[in-house]
């Protein structure tokens, strides 16, 4: 068993289309390769940071994630090219592993689809596109339609 700790830069799009790991931003690998049978078995932690906008209010987020990883690399000709499909166990190529695919995995799977910038994020105003949190508690907008107009000036009293 070896245990590796690496910082290493993050690949091009790692992310969802709201929230994602800046391309070229540290991710921190904390893992522990163990030889098996079959191949290696890597397991471990990754984390870093993300950022993105909120998917109500579009305020800019940043937040820090850590996430499990577990992957088996099969050894180039050990008996699981015969018992498995190709993308289901990962394969090492000589003496390398490509931990890429695992990672991406790990940290997409792990964000939310529509991030917020806190739980009660009230959102913007459909109407004028203003933060609800900046504006006073009566906000309100007097949508008129023009077909109606001649209506406005009727009051009840007149039967």
């Amino acid at each position: 068993m070896r245990t590796v700790s690496r910082v290493v830069a993050a690949p091009v799009d790692l992310g969802v289309e709201m929230i994602g790991v800046p391309e070229g931003s540290d991710l921190s690998l904390d893992l522990r390769l163990e030889s098996v049978s079959e191949g290696v078995l890597v397991s471990g932690a990754v984390s870093g940071t993300v950022t993105g906008e909120c998917g109500r209010c579009l305020r800019a987020i940043t937040d820090s994630f850590d996430v499990t990883i577990q992957e088996l690399y099969a050894y180039e000709h050990s008996t699981t090219d015969e018992t498995t499909e190709e993308d289901e166990v990962g394969r090492m190529q000589g003496d390398l592993i490509d931990l890429e695919p695992a990672v991406r995995d790990a940290v997409v799977l792990t964000l939310p689809t529509n991030p917020l910038c806190r739980p009660d994020c009230p959102g913007l105003c459909p109407d004028c596109g203003a933060h609800f949190d900046e504006l006073p508690a009566d906000h309100s907008h007097e949508l008129a339609d023009s077909r109606w107009a001649a209506l406005r000036n009727l009051s009840n009293s007149e039967e």
